[in-house]
């Protein structure tokens, strides 16, 4: 199995990064995970809507250059659903069963997802309303994906 997931903006603290060599650590025993990270575009400070859009394009074309056909895409969206932890684990396990069990997750910048990256994306999924650094998303998502095994295998982990 093979997780890819593809980041706008580079890991700067230091214990953001150690908590991402964990989880990749801890998920070895489950899947390949490949972390595929693109520079965020800058916002300019007071930045038009339409400005904005154009980060969001910028980015997203970064990604979706990336992309490969047929791959299955989880794009994450706050205004998508908000799965519980064993929801999402069934979200991984069909994706997996879609993807052949190649899946790939797309974490945009602060401004999100572009239009075009959405139409892409075959599923999404929220983890909140509330807003997250998107680098602490990263650690979040492979939480949520270590744990997703955990519940599919029938393993133990903390509630």
């Amino acid at each position: 199995m093979k997780i890819t997931i593809y980041c706008i903006g580079k890991i700067k603290e230091a214990y953001l990064a150690s908590a991402i060599k964990e989880y990749e650590k801890r998920l070895s025993g489950y899947a390949k995970i490949e972390i595929v990270e693109f520079p965020d575009v800058p916002i300019p400070e007071k930045a038009s809507p339409a400005v904005e859009e154009e980060v969001k394009r910028k980015e997203s074309a970064r990604v979706l250059a990336k992309v490969k056909e047929g791959e299955y895409l989880i794009g994450l969206d706050l205004n998508k659903k908000e799965p519980t932890s064993p929801e999402f684990a069934s979200l991984l396990d069909a994706a997996l069963i879609k993807g052949g069990s190649n899946v790939s997750f797309t974490i945009g910048g602060s401004l999100g997802l572009s239009d075009e990256l959405k139409k892409r994306c075959d599923d999404f999924v929220c983890f909140g309303k509330m807003t997250y650094p998107h680098q602490l998303m990263r650690v979040m998502l492979l939480e949520q994906i270590y744990r997703a095994f955990k519940i599919l295998r029938g393993e133990p982990y903390h509630k």
